[in-house]
């Protein structure tokens, strides 16, 4: 009976939290479409530490730095949306208008070949999407197959018995960009450089020569770490060593 007590007590208290998160919520966006945004972003990060993450709150957290004229927090958080929600075109438009702000033009490496089209593959769903997707795929293989067992028509068994094959082996290969997706997030380090200007040196301490400079708003790629030292690399593949306080990870 305590047990089933606390329970109640334990959703209860969540659909508070939910419901006065939807206020506040609403709240920030009037306040932002009154052109507060100062105001707007307090209430933003009030549901934030509260340990509410969506690419919404997101999105909305960064529109309010942009309008600041915050370079690296609004690339930032538009970034963080983005990897919720990967295919959303408004915020893919918005961090390039983000970007439009920073400093450094840094000319990305194209990727040509088998290399550029598995990545836009696997890119086209998250790794959530391609996991529901292969689950789909199967069901459709059991359906199909049963479907061909009990089925005595020539024509309509061959029908479902191509169909079971050709489901099993697309749940196949949404598994393998399952997998590749996984992988390629795990490897995707990112942070962006929150500092005016910092210096990228070659070694990991503060002797060593500059390797080249950065500023605010640029995302750069995670490779090592060596005590505060975090070795980056950039979109045109120069490497480099950066004191951690100057970035923020994604």
């Amino acid at each position: 009976m305590k047990s089933l007590l606390y329970l109640l007590l334990f959703i209860f208290s969540g659909q508070l939290i939910a419901q006065n998160n939807t206020v506040v919520f609403e709240q920030a966006n009037a306040l932002y479409n009154e052109g507060k945004y100062a105001e707007a972003l307090d209430k933003y990060n009030t549901i934030l530490e509260g340990d509410k993450h969506s690419a919404e709150l997101y999105y909305n957290i960064a529109n309010a730095h942009y309008k600041l004229n915050h370079i690296a927090p609004s690339i930032y958080y538009y970034e963080k949306a983005a990897k919720l929600s990967p295919n959303d075109t408004d915020i893919q438009n918005n961090i390039s208008y983000a970007n439009n702000m920073k400093i450094d033009a840094i000319e990305t490496l194209p990727e040509i070949g088998i290399k550029k089209f598995m990545r836009n593959i696997t890119n086209s769903f998250t790794f959530d999407g391609w996991a529901k997707l292969s689950v789909a795929l199967v069901f459709s293989f059991v359906i199909l197959f049963l479907l061909y067992y009990f089925t005595y028509a020539t024509t309509t068994k061959r029908l479902y018995f191509i169909g079971s094959l050709a489901s099993i082996f697309l749940a196949c290969i949404a598994l393998a960009f399952t997998f590749h997706n996984y992988n390629l997030v795990q490897k995707d380090q990112a942070a962006i450089v929150f500092t005016q200007e910092t210096q990228v040196k070659s070694e990991p301490n503060t002797r060593s020569d500059e390797a080249f400079t950065l500023h605010e708003g640029t995302k750069v790629q995670i490779l090592d770490e060596v005590n505060d030292w975090k070795k980056i690399k950039i979109a045109d593949g120069k490497t480099g060593w950066i004191s951690e306080k100057d970035i923020k990870e994604l």
